[in-house]
């Protein structure tokens, strides 16, 4: 998994490219958003335009960076959702507490 991170005014941006499961993904997606967290982010976008699969663990991991960002008065958006991940993620009823935008534009402006 490879995270790119990026700070906006309102949010900071975490581009993600690979695979988010347990043992690979998961963790290193965990960790990143912990990072922004700790580095003051609020409300984070996870643009997810370069991951090719997503399991249980990292829909789990999504699910808990919503909760983390939900307490401290933040919100955690998803950009860039392919049909395939859409209907992954869709099926685990989870799109229901998540926002998800086509663009990571889109998701940014969500903040203002």
């Amino acid at each position: 998994m490879k995270i790119t991170k990026q700070n906006f005014e309102k949010a900071t941006v975490l581009s993600l490219k690979g695979k988010i499961k347990i043992g690979s993904g998961d963790v290193e997606l965990r960790e990143a958003i912990d990072q922004a967290v700790a580095d003051g982010a609020k409300n984070l976008v996870l643009d997810v335009k370069g991951v090719s699969r997503i399991d249980s663990s990292g829909m789990g991991e999504l699910v808990a960076a919503h909760k983390k960002l939900a307490n401290q008065g933040g919100k955690l958006s998803l950009a860039h959702m392919s049909g395939k991940l859409l209907s992954l993620v869709g099926a685990s009823q989870i799109v229901s507490i998540l926002d998800v935008f086509a663009s990571q534009e889109e998701a940014l402006a969500s903040f203002e």
